[in-house]
C-alpha cells in the first residue's frame, strides 16, 4: 500500500494533526487545476478532500487492529466558495467505530 495515497498527492493534501485516534485535520491549497472559469475550485475536489481526510481519520482509530474503510454515502454543503490560492482545512472525527467483523 502506498502512503500517503495517490488521491492525497493529486490533490497536495498534508496532514498536520493525527494525535488523537479518530480525528486528523488537513490542509490543501486550492490549486487552478481544481478550478472552473471563474476561479472556484470545483466541488468534486472539495468532496475528495473531505472523502481522504474521513478515510484517513478510520484508519487511525484503531490503531491496535487492521482497519477497512469504506464511504457509502456523502453529502457535501457548500456553504463559500473555495477560490484558487486559499488555504483550506478539513478535519474529520470518526463517530462510529462500527461493528468488529469476524472472520
Amino acid at each position: 500500500m502506498q502512503v500517503p495515497p495517490n488521491c492525497d498527492l493529486t490533490l497536495g493534501m498534508v496532514c498536520i494533526d493525527k494525535r488523537e485516534p479518530g480525528h486528523t485535520v488537513w490542509r490543501m491549497v486550492a490549486d487552478e487545476r481544481f478550478a472552473n472559469p471563474t476561479g472556484i475550485v470545483q466541488g468534486g475536489f472539495l468532496a475528495a478532500f473531505a472523502d481522504s481526510a474521513m478515510g484517513a481519520s478510520s484508519l487511525t482509530y484503531a490503531r491496535e487492529r487492521k482497519v477497512f474503510s469504506a464511504n457509502a454515502e456523502l453529502k457535501v454543503s457548500f456553504l463559500k466558495p473555495a477560490r484558487v490560492g486559499s488555504v483550506l482545512t478539513c478535519t474529520a472525527h470518526v463517530i462510529s467505530g462500527g461493528k468488529r467483523a469476524a472472520f
